[in-house]
Protein backbone atom coordinates (compact mmCIF):
# COMPACT_ATOMS: atom_id res chain seq x y z
CA UNK A 1 0.00 0.00 0.00
CA UNK A 2 1.47 3.71 -1.06
CA UNK A 3 0.45 6.22 1.31
CA UNK A 4 1.49 9.75 0.37
CA UNK A 5 0.63 13.02 2.00
CA UNK A 6 0.88 16.37 1.52
CA UNK A 7 -0.62 19.59 2.49
CA UNK A 8 -0.69 22.85 0.57
CA UNK A 9 -1.96 26.40 0.93
CA UNK A 10 -1.99 29.30 -1.20
CA UNK A 11 1.48 30.46 -0.46
CA UNK A 12 2.59 26.60 -0.91
CA UNK A 13 4.02 27.44 2.61
CA UNK A 14 3.23 24.06 5.18
CA UNK A 15 1.12 24.70 8.07
CA UNK A 16 1.81 22.31 10.45
CA UNK A 17 -0.32 23.30 13.05
CA UNK A 18 -3.26 22.81 10.40
CA UNK A 19 -2.29 19.24 10.66
CA UNK A 20 -3.80 18.98 14.63
CA UNK A 21 -6.69 21.09 13.66
CA UNK A 22 -7.69 18.78 10.76
CA UNK A 23 -7.56 15.65 13.09
CA UNK A 24 -9.07 17.72 15.59
CA UNK A 25 -11.75 18.59 13.29
CA UNK A 26 -12.75 15.22 12.38
CA UNK A 27 -11.57 13.16 15.25
CA UNK A 28 -12.26 14.76 18.12
CA UNK A 29 -16.39 14.65 18.15
CA UNK A 30 -16.00 10.91 17.28
CA UNK A 31 -13.45 10.92 20.25
CA UNK A 32 -15.23 12.49 23.19
CA UNK A 33 -18.35 10.50 21.98
CA UNK A 34 -17.22 7.63 22.79
CA UNK A 35 -15.61 8.82 26.19
CA UNK A 36 -19.14 10.64 27.00
CA UNK A 37 -20.49 7.00 27.13
CA UNK A 38 -18.63 6.13 29.69
CA UNK A 39 -20.32 8.24 32.03
CA UNK A 40 -23.83 8.81 33.57
CA UNK A 41 -25.86 10.51 30.00
CA UNK A 42 -27.71 12.74 32.57
CA UNK A 43 -24.82 14.36 33.81
CA UNK A 44 -24.04 17.69 32.02
CA UNK A 45 -20.25 18.24 32.99
CA UNK A 46 -18.54 15.73 31.05
CA UNK A 47 -20.46 16.64 28.10
CA UNK A 48 -19.72 20.48 29.09
CA UNK A 49 -15.88 19.47 29.22
CA UNK A 50 -16.24 17.72 25.79
CA UNK A 51 -17.30 20.45 24.02
CA UNK A 52 -14.42 23.18 24.56
CA UNK A 53 -11.86 21.32 22.30
CA UNK A 54 -14.29 20.71 19.70
CA UNK A 55 -15.24 24.13 19.39
CA UNK A 56 -11.44 25.32 19.79
CA UNK A 57 -10.89 22.75 16.41
CA UNK A 58 -13.30 24.74 14.68
CA UNK A 59 -11.96 27.87 15.73
CA UNK A 60 -8.17 26.88 14.52
CA UNK A 61 -9.34 25.87 11.40
CA UNK A 62 -10.44 29.49 10.54
CA UNK A 63 -7.62 30.82 11.93
CA UNK A 64 -5.34 28.68 9.43
CA UNK A 65 -7.37 30.01 6.63
CA UNK A 66 -7.42 33.51 7.33
CA UNK A 67 -3.90 33.03 7.57
CA UNK A 68 -2.78 31.35 4.65
CA UNK A 69 -6.17 31.14 2.11
CA UNK A 70 -7.14 28.01 0.37
CA UNK A 71 -5.61 25.18 2.41
CA UNK A 72 -5.65 20.99 0.52
CA UNK A 73 -4.62 18.04 2.06
CA UNK A 74 -3.48 15.21 -0.47
CA UNK A 75 -3.73 11.06 0.48
CA UNK A 76 -2.44 8.26 -1.91
CA UNK A 77 -3.70 5.08 -0.73
CA UNK A 78 -3.59 2.04 -3.38
CA UNK A 79 -2.68 4.49 -6.53
CA UNK A 80 -6.65 6.29 -5.23
CA UNK A 81 -6.31 9.74 -4.98
CA UNK A 82 -7.84 11.29 -1.86
CA UNK A 83 -7.64 14.78 -0.74
CA UNK A 84 -9.43 17.51 1.83
CA UNK A 85 -10.10 20.98 1.25
CA UNK A 86 -10.25 23.95 3.67
CA UNK A 87 -11.94 27.43 1.74
CA UNK A 88 -14.43 29.67 2.83
CA UNK A 89 -17.51 27.97 2.61
CA UNK A 90 -16.28 24.84 4.54
CA UNK A 91 -14.76 26.73 7.68
CA UNK A 92 -18.56 28.24 7.64
CA UNK A 93 -20.55 25.18 7.37
CA UNK A 94 -17.62 23.33 9.99
CA UNK A 95 -18.08 26.14 12.50
CA UNK A 96 -22.20 25.90 12.00
CA UNK A 97 -21.65 22.62 12.66
CA UNK A 98 -20.16 22.51 16.06
CA UNK A 99 -22.35 25.58 17.66
CA UNK A 100 -25.16 23.54 16.20
CA UNK A 101 -23.51 19.80 17.68
CA UNK A 102 -22.76 21.65 20.76
CA UNK A 103 -25.80 23.20 21.85
CA UNK A 104 -27.73 19.98 20.93
CA UNK A 105 -25.02 17.83 23.23
CA UNK A 106 -25.82 20.46 25.75
CA UNK A 107 -29.23 20.11 25.91
CA UNK A 108 -29.64 16.64 26.12
CA UNK A 109 -28.42 16.08 29.64
CA UNK A 110 -31.16 18.17 30.68
CA UNK A 111 -33.58 16.27 28.53
CA UNK A 112 -32.81 12.88 29.69
CA UNK A 113 -33.50 13.46 32.88
CA UNK A 114 -36.93 14.88 31.95
CA UNK A 115 -38.03 12.14 29.59
CA UNK A 116 -38.16 8.59 30.15
CA UNK A 117 -35.12 6.97 28.66
CA UNK A 118 -34.13 3.14 28.42
CA UNK A 119 -30.46 2.08 29.03
CA UNK A 120 -29.44 2.81 25.15
CA UNK A 121 -29.35 6.77 26.01
CA UNK A 122 -25.79 6.38 26.70
CA UNK A 123 -24.77 5.62 23.03
CA UNK A 124 -26.28 9.19 22.01
CA UNK A 125 -22.92 10.39 22.52
CA UNK A 126 -20.86 8.18 20.46
CA UNK A 127 -23.64 8.60 17.78
CA UNK A 128 -23.20 12.34 17.70
CA UNK A 129 -19.98 12.06 17.63
CA UNK A 130 -20.24 10.27 14.39
CA UNK A 131 -22.56 12.69 12.82
CA UNK A 132 -20.46 15.50 13.58
CA UNK A 133 -17.45 14.08 12.40
CA UNK A 134 -18.87 12.39 9.35
CA UNK A 135 -20.10 16.39 8.55
CA UNK A 136 -16.96 17.32 8.86
CA UNK A 137 -15.47 15.14 6.22
CA UNK A 138 -18.40 15.93 3.61
CA UNK A 139 -17.52 20.20 3.85
CA UNK A 140 -13.93 19.44 3.29
CA UNK A 141 -13.84 16.24 1.10
CA UNK A 142 -13.12 16.64 -2.95
CA UNK A 143 -13.82 13.48 -4.03
CA UNK A 144 -16.36 11.00 -4.60
CA UNK A 145 -15.13 8.20 -2.05
CA UNK A 146 -14.35 10.69 0.71
CA UNK A 147 -17.97 12.03 -0.24
CA UNK A 148 -19.38 8.50 -0.05
CA UNK A 149 -17.97 7.65 3.55
CA UNK A 150 -18.61 10.81 5.02
CA UNK A 151 -22.52 10.23 3.37
CA UNK A 152 -22.54 6.82 4.61
CA UNK A 153 -21.34 7.23 8.30
CA UNK A 154 -23.62 10.09 9.13
CA UNK A 155 -27.14 8.49 7.57
CA UNK A 156 -26.29 5.62 9.61
CA UNK A 157 -25.49 7.26 13.17
CA UNK A 158 -28.14 9.48 12.00
CA UNK A 159 -30.52 6.12 11.78
CA UNK A 160 -29.18 5.00 15.26
CA UNK A 161 -29.70 7.86 17.37
CA UNK A 162 -33.56 7.49 15.79
CA UNK A 163 -34.09 4.16 17.12
CA UNK A 164 -32.58 4.90 20.62
CA UNK A 165 -35.91 5.18 22.44
CA UNK A 166 -37.05 1.89 21.28
CA UNK A 167 -40.66 2.95 21.22
CA UNK A 168 -42.50 0.56 18.56
CA UNK A 169 -43.59 4.17 16.31
CA UNK A 170 -39.51 4.77 16.76
CA UNK A 171 -38.41 1.76 15.25
CA UNK A 172 -41.06 1.42 12.29
CA UNK A 173 -40.35 5.38 11.58
CA UNK A 174 -36.34 4.48 12.02
CA UNK A 175 -35.99 1.00 10.16
CA UNK A 176 -37.76 2.88 7.31
CA UNK A 177 -35.65 5.85 6.82
CA UNK A 178 -32.93 3.14 6.95
CA UNK A 179 -34.11 1.64 4.07
CA UNK A 180 -35.45 4.81 1.99
CA UNK A 181 -31.13 5.69 3.25
CA UNK A 182 -30.06 2.56 2.04
CA UNK A 183 -32.01 3.00 -1.26
CA UNK A 184 -30.40 6.72 -1.74
CA UNK A 185 -27.13 5.30 -1.02
CA UNK A 186 -27.13 2.59 -3.56
CA UNK A 187 -28.27 5.21 -6.49
CA UNK A 188 -25.56 7.76 -5.55
CA UNK A 189 -23.10 4.64 -5.31
CA UNK A 190 -24.99 3.84 -8.99
CA UNK A 191 -23.96 7.27 -10.56
CA UNK A 192 -20.55 7.11 -8.89
CA UNK A 193 -19.75 3.70 -10.71
CA UNK A 194 -20.63 5.17 -14.21
CA UNK A 195 -18.46 8.46 -13.29
CA UNK A 196 -15.27 6.02 -12.81
CA UNK A 197 -16.10 3.41 -15.36
CA UNK A 198 -16.49 6.52 -17.92
CA UNK A 199 -13.66 8.64 -16.90
CA UNK A 200 -11.69 6.91 -14.82
CA UNK A 201 -11.48 9.13 -11.57
CA UNK A 202 -12.92 10.06 -8.28
CA UNK A 203 -11.25 13.63 -7.74
CA UNK A 204 -13.61 16.54 -8.53
CA UNK A 205 -10.81 18.55 -9.67
CA UNK A 206 -9.46 16.49 -11.95
CA UNK A 207 -13.48 15.16 -13.04
CA UNK A 208 -13.99 19.13 -13.92
CA UNK A 209 -11.53 18.82 -16.47
CA UNK A 210 -12.69 16.05 -18.31
CA UNK A 211 -16.58 15.67 -17.99
CA UNK A 212 -18.26 16.80 -21.05
CA UNK A 213 -21.56 16.97 -21.66
CA UNK A 214 -23.40 13.87 -23.14
CA UNK A 215 -25.81 10.99 -21.92
CA UNK A 216 -22.97 9.59 -19.45
CA UNK A 217 -23.03 12.72 -17.64
CA UNK A 218 -26.81 13.34 -17.76
CA UNK A 219 -27.60 9.90 -16.63
CA UNK A 220 -24.74 10.04 -13.73
CA UNK A 221 -26.33 13.49 -12.48
CA UNK A 222 -30.14 11.73 -12.55
CA UNK A 223 -29.02 8.79 -10.64
CA UNK A 224 -26.87 10.76 -7.61
CA UNK A 225 -29.47 13.75 -7.79
CA UNK A 226 -32.38 10.79 -7.01
CA UNK A 227 -30.51 9.39 -4.49
CA UNK A 228 -28.97 12.24 -2.46
CA UNK A 229 -33.09 14.19 -3.12
CA UNK A 230 -34.18 10.87 -0.83
CA UNK A 231 -31.73 11.90 1.45
CA UNK A 232 -32.46 15.05 1.69
CA UNK A 233 -35.93 15.01 1.82
CA UNK A 234 -36.64 17.21 -1.23
CA UNK A 235 -40.08 17.33 -2.51
CA UNK A 236 -41.51 14.96 -3.41
CA UNK A 237 -39.24 12.72 -1.27
CA UNK A 238 -40.26 13.77 1.88
CA UNK A 239 -42.76 11.58 2.62
CA UNK A 240 -40.45 9.91 5.78
CA UNK A 241 -39.31 13.07 7.70
CA UNK A 242 -42.65 13.68 9.81
CA UNK A 243 -42.80 10.41 10.99
CA UNK A 244 -39.41 10.39 11.66
CA UNK A 245 -39.33 13.58 13.84
CA UNK A 246 -42.74 12.84 15.23
CA UNK A 247 -40.81 9.66 17.29
CA UNK A 248 -37.09 11.00 17.70
CA UNK A 249 -35.79 12.62 20.76
CA UNK A 250 -35.32 16.29 20.58
CA UNK A 251 -32.22 16.84 20.13
CA UNK A 252 -32.09 13.84 17.70
CA UNK A 253 -34.54 16.15 15.58
CA UNK A 254 -32.83 19.51 16.01
CA UNK A 255 -29.55 18.00 14.62
CA UNK A 256 -30.98 16.23 11.81
CA UNK A 257 -33.23 19.19 10.42
CA UNK A 258 -30.06 21.61 11.00
CA UNK A 259 -27.59 19.63 9.97
CA UNK A 260 -28.21 16.12 8.54
CA UNK A 261 -30.07 16.60 5.48
CA UNK A 262 -28.35 19.83 4.50
CA UNK A 263 -25.28 17.32 3.69
CA UNK A 264 -26.48 15.70 0.83
CA UNK A 265 -28.58 19.04 -0.67
CA UNK A 266 -24.63 20.52 -0.28
CA UNK A 267 -23.37 17.10 -2.55
CA UNK A 268 -26.04 17.59 -4.49
CA UNK A 269 -25.38 20.76 -5.69
CA UNK A 270 -21.36 20.09 -5.45
CA UNK A 271 -21.75 17.11 -8.14
CA UNK A 272 -24.04 18.43 -10.56
CA UNK A 273 -22.08 21.40 -10.43
CA UNK A 274 -19.43 19.46 -12.41
CA UNK A 275 -21.40 17.07 -14.00
CA UNK A 276 -24.55 19.63 -15.15
CA UNK A 277 -22.65 22.71 -15.75
CA UNK A 278 -24.71 25.52 -17.56
CA UNK A 279 -27.65 23.07 -17.86
CA UNK A 280 -31.39 24.37 -18.30
CA UNK A 281 -33.50 21.95 -17.67
CA UNK A 282 -32.31 19.82 -14.63
CA UNK A 283 -32.08 23.10 -12.40
CA UNK A 284 -35.35 24.68 -13.52
CA UNK A 285 -36.83 20.83 -12.71
CA UNK A 286 -35.41 21.29 -9.21
CA UNK A 287 -36.87 24.69 -9.43
CA UNK A 288 -40.61 23.76 -9.96
CA UNK A 289 -40.45 20.79 -7.62
CA UNK A 290 -39.01 23.70 -4.92
CA UNK A 291 -42.14 25.61 -6.18
CA UNK A 292 -44.73 22.94 -5.24
CA UNK A 293 -42.44 22.17 -1.78
CA UNK A 294 -43.14 25.71 -0.54
CA UNK A 295 -46.71 25.19 -1.25
CA UNK A 296 -46.89 21.93 0.23
CA UNK A 297 -44.87 22.08 2.64
CA UNK A 298 -46.81 25.44 4.12
CA UNK A 299 -50.21 23.61 3.36
CA UNK A 300 -49.43 20.50 5.55
CA UNK A 301 -47.70 22.47 8.62
CA UNK A 302 -51.13 24.66 8.42
CA UNK A 303 -53.13 21.96 8.39
CA UNK A 304 -51.51 19.80 10.77
CA UNK A 305 -52.82 19.41 15.14
CA UNK A 306 -49.20 18.44 16.04
CA UNK A 307 -46.27 20.78 17.36
CA UNK A 308 -43.64 18.31 15.90
CA UNK A 309 -45.20 17.65 12.66
CA UNK A 310 -45.49 21.79 11.99
CA UNK A 311 -42.04 22.00 12.42
CA UNK A 312 -40.97 18.87 10.36
CA UNK A 313 -43.58 19.90 7.34
CA UNK A 314 -42.00 23.41 7.71
CA UNK A 315 -38.50 21.94 6.86
CA UNK A 316 -39.88 20.57 3.68
CA UNK A 317 -40.97 24.24 2.83
CA UNK A 318 -37.85 25.40 3.71
CA UNK A 319 -35.40 23.60 1.68
CA UNK A 320 -37.91 24.86 -1.36
CA UNK A 321 -36.41 28.03 -1.03
CA UNK A 322 -32.80 26.64 -2.01
CA UNK A 323 -34.64 24.10 -4.58
CA UNK A 324 -35.98 27.06 -6.17
CA UNK A 325 -32.11 28.89 -6.39
CA UNK A 326 -30.88 25.80 -8.38
CA UNK A 327 -31.38 27.89 -11.64
CA UNK A 328 -29.42 31.21 -10.60
CA UNK A 329 -26.73 28.62 -9.74
CA UNK A 330 -26.28 26.55 -12.07
CA UNK A 331 -28.34 27.43 -15.05
CA UNK A 332 -26.97 29.18 -18.28
CA UNK A 333 -27.09 32.36 -19.51
CA UNK A 334 -27.04 34.01 -15.76
CA UNK A 335 -25.12 37.22 -15.63
CA UNK A 336 -22.01 37.30 -12.83
CA UNK A 337 -23.93 39.52 -10.45
CA UNK A 338 -27.06 37.73 -10.20
CA UNK A 339 -25.09 34.35 -9.67
CA UNK A 340 -23.18 35.71 -6.84
CA UNK A 341 -26.33 37.00 -5.04
CA UNK A 342 -27.68 34.03 -5.65
CA UNK A 343 -24.84 32.02 -4.11
CA UNK A 344 -23.98 34.27 -1.53
CA UNK A 345 -28.49 34.33 -0.41
CA UNK A 346 -28.62 30.42 -0.78
CA UNK A 347 -25.38 29.70 1.67
CA UNK A 348 -26.94 32.46 3.81
CA UNK A 349 -30.84 30.77 3.84
CA UNK A 350 -29.08 27.53 4.63
CA UNK A 351 -26.82 28.69 7.49
CA UNK A 352 -29.97 30.75 9.27
CA UNK A 353 -32.12 27.84 8.81
CA UNK A 354 -29.82 25.54 10.25
CA UNK A 355 -30.02 27.76 13.68
CA UNK A 356 -33.28 28.99 13.48
CA UNK A 357 -34.57 25.43 12.83
CA UNK A 358 -32.38 23.55 15.50
CA UNK A 359 -33.72 26.19 18.38
CA UNK A 360 -37.20 26.03 17.07
CA UNK A 361 -37.05 22.28 17.75
CA UNK A 362 -35.49 22.42 21.08
CA UNK A 363 -38.03 24.66 21.88
CA UNK A 364 -40.85 22.93 20.78
CA UNK A 365 -39.49 20.09 22.91
CA UNK A 366 -39.31 21.80 25.43
CA UNK A 367 -43.33 22.76 25.40
CA UNK A 368 -43.96 19.29 24.92
CA UNK A 369 -41.81 18.15 28.16
CA UNK A 370 -43.51 20.55 30.24
CA UNK A 371 -47.00 20.29 29.17
CA UNK A 372 -47.02 16.77 28.48
CA UNK A 373 -49.05 18.01 25.28
CA UNK A 374 -48.23 17.16 21.51
CA UNK A 375 -50.75 19.04 19.85
CA UNK A 376 -51.56 22.63 19.51
CA UNK A 377 -54.66 22.62 21.08
CA UNK A 378 -53.26 21.05 23.99
CA UNK A 379 -50.73 23.47 24.41
CA UNK A 380 -53.60 26.51 24.72
CA UNK A 381 -52.33 28.87 27.89
CA UNK A 382 -49.34 28.35 27.83
CA UNK A 383 -48.09 31.52 28.05
CA UNK A 384 -48.82 31.77 30.82
CA UNK A 385 -46.49 29.60 32.48
CA UNK A 386 -43.52 29.36 29.57
CA UNK A 387 -43.15 32.38 28.06
CA UNK A 388 -39.00 31.93 27.51
CA UNK A 389 -39.93 29.03 25.45
CA UNK A 390 -42.54 30.57 23.22
CA UNK A 391 -40.22 33.63 22.59
CA UNK A 392 -37.49 31.14 21.11
CA UNK A 393 -40.10 29.71 19.08
CA UNK A 394 -41.61 33.40 17.98
CA UNK A 395 -37.20 34.48 17.60
CA UNK A 396 -36.68 31.48 15.09
CA UNK A 397 -40.03 31.70 13.41
CA UNK A 398 -38.57 35.48 12.39
CA UNK A 399 -35.74 33.91 10.59
CA UNK A 400 -38.54 31.32 8.91
CA UNK A 401 -40.93 34.16 7.94
CA UNK A 402 -37.86 36.09 6.53
CA UNK A 403 -38.99 39.14 8.56
CA UNK A 404 -36.18 41.91 8.94
CA UNK A 405 -33.47 42.40 10.07
CA UNK A 406 -33.25 38.12 10.96
CA UNK A 407 -30.67 35.91 8.46
CA UNK A 408 -34.02 34.69 6.89
CA UNK A 409 -34.62 38.02 5.38
CA UNK A 410 -30.94 39.15 4.26
CA UNK A 411 -31.06 35.71 2.11
CA UNK A 412 -34.08 36.39 1.07
CA UNK A 413 -33.64 39.59 -0.04
CA UNK A 414 -30.26 38.76 -1.99
CA UNK A 415 -32.11 36.13 -3.55
CA UNK A 416 -35.07 38.50 -4.56
CA UNK A 417 -32.58 40.59 -5.79
CA UNK A 418 -30.50 37.51 -8.19
CA UNK A 419 -34.24 36.79 -9.46
CA UNK A 420 -35.64 40.29 -9.87
CA UNK A 421 -32.15 40.94 -12.00
CA UNK A 422 -32.66 37.49 -13.96
CA UNK A 423 -36.47 37.92 -14.67
CA UNK A 424 -37.28 34.56 -12.89
CA UNK A 425 -40.59 36.20 -11.73
CA UNK A 426 -42.29 32.93 -10.78
CA UNK A 427 -39.20 32.52 -8.63
CA UNK A 428 -40.51 35.94 -7.02
CA UNK A 429 -44.03 34.65 -6.40
CA UNK A 430 -42.63 31.29 -4.54
CA UNK A 431 -40.46 33.51 -2.27
CA UNK A 432 -43.44 35.84 -1.13
CA UNK A 433 -45.99 33.16 -0.99
CA UNK A 434 -43.81 30.88 0.89
CA UNK A 435 -43.46 33.90 3.23
CA UNK A 436 -47.20 34.12 3.75
CA UNK A 437 -47.31 30.41 4.00
CA UNK A 438 -45.24 30.38 6.77
CA UNK A 439 -46.70 33.56 9.14
CA UNK A 440 -49.93 31.77 8.53
CA UNK A 441 -48.96 28.33 10.44
CA UNK A 442 -46.82 30.19 12.70
CA UNK A 443 -49.37 32.56 14.21
CA UNK A 444 -51.72 29.55 13.48
CA UNK A 445 -49.64 27.94 16.84
CA UNK A 446 -49.77 31.08 18.58
CA UNK A 447 -53.02 31.93 18.52
CA UNK A 448 -53.11 28.69 20.66
CA UNK A 449 -50.25 29.28 23.19
CA UNK A 450 -52.13 32.69 23.37
CA UNK A 451 -55.32 31.30 24.40
CA UNK A 452 -56.30 32.86 27.63
CA UNK A 453 -59.47 31.15 27.82
CA UNK A 454 -58.23 28.04 28.39
CA UNK A 455 -57.83 25.67 30.90
CA UNK A 456 -55.12 25.62 33.49
CA UNK A 457 -52.15 23.16 33.12
CA UNK A 458 -50.05 21.20 35.15
CA UNK A 459 -46.74 22.12 34.31
CA UNK A 460 -43.43 20.11 34.58
CA UNK A 461 -40.54 22.43 35.29
CA UNK A 462 -37.60 22.14 32.64
CA UNK A 463 -33.73 21.90 33.71
CA UNK A 464 -31.61 24.70 34.03
CA UNK A 465 -30.35 25.73 30.83
CA UNK A 466 -32.38 24.02 28.25
CA UNK A 467 -34.28 27.38 27.04
CA UNK A 468 -30.76 29.01 26.73
CA UNK A 469 -29.41 27.04 24.95
CA UNK A 470 -32.36 26.99 22.44
CA UNK A 471 -32.77 31.16 22.54
CA UNK A 472 -28.80 31.11 22.31
CA UNK A 473 -29.13 29.43 18.55
CA UNK A 474 -32.44 31.59 18.07
CA UNK A 475 -30.33 34.78 18.06
CA UNK A 476 -27.74 33.43 16.36
CA UNK A 477 -29.95 33.13 13.49
CA UNK A 478 -31.38 36.57 14.27
CA UNK A 479 -28.04 38.17 14.22
CA UNK A 480 -26.42 36.58 10.97
CA UNK A 481 -29.31 38.93 9.52
CA UNK A 482 -27.54 42.28 11.34
CA UNK A 483 -23.86 40.51 10.83
CA UNK A 484 -24.35 39.11 7.42
CA UNK A 485 -21.33 40.77 6.34
CA UNK A 486 -18.91 38.90 7.69
CA UNK A 487 -19.68 35.05 6.77
CA UNK A 488 -20.12 36.68 3.09
CA UNK A 489 -16.82 38.30 3.12
CA UNK A 490 -15.27 34.80 4.77
CA UNK A 491 -17.27 33.22 1.88
CA UNK A 492 -16.22 35.09 -0.66
CA UNK A 493 -14.08 32.35 -3.43
CA UNK A 494 -15.67 29.74 -1.61
CA UNK A 495 -17.78 27.84 -4.25
CA UNK A 496 -17.50 24.33 -4.97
Amino acid sequence: MIWRFGLFDSTFEPLLYTHWALLAALGLPLLLGMLAALFPPKRALPVALACVPILASGLMMLSAYDQAGLLRWQWEIADINLSLRLNGLSVLLLLMTQVIGVAAALYTPGYLRLNETGPLARWLWPLIGVVLSALSLIWLATDLLTLYAGLELMGLAAVGMLLLSGKVPALVAGMRYLLLALVGSLTYLLGVALILGHWGRLDLQGLAGVIEPGPVAWFAAALIGAGLALKAALFPLHAWLSPVHENAWTPVSALHAALVIKASLFILLLLWSILLPDTFYAPRVIAWLGLLAIVWGGLLAWRTDSLKTLVASSTVGQLGYLMVAFPLLLGPDIAPLPRALAWEGFWLQLMGHAFAKAAMFMAAGNLILATGESTLKGLAGTSRRLPLSLLVFGIASITLMGLPPSSGFTAKWLLLQAMVLSQQWWAVAALLTGTLLTAAYIFRMFRYCFDETAPRHRYQPLAPGMDLIALTLALIAFALGLLAHFPLELMHGGSP
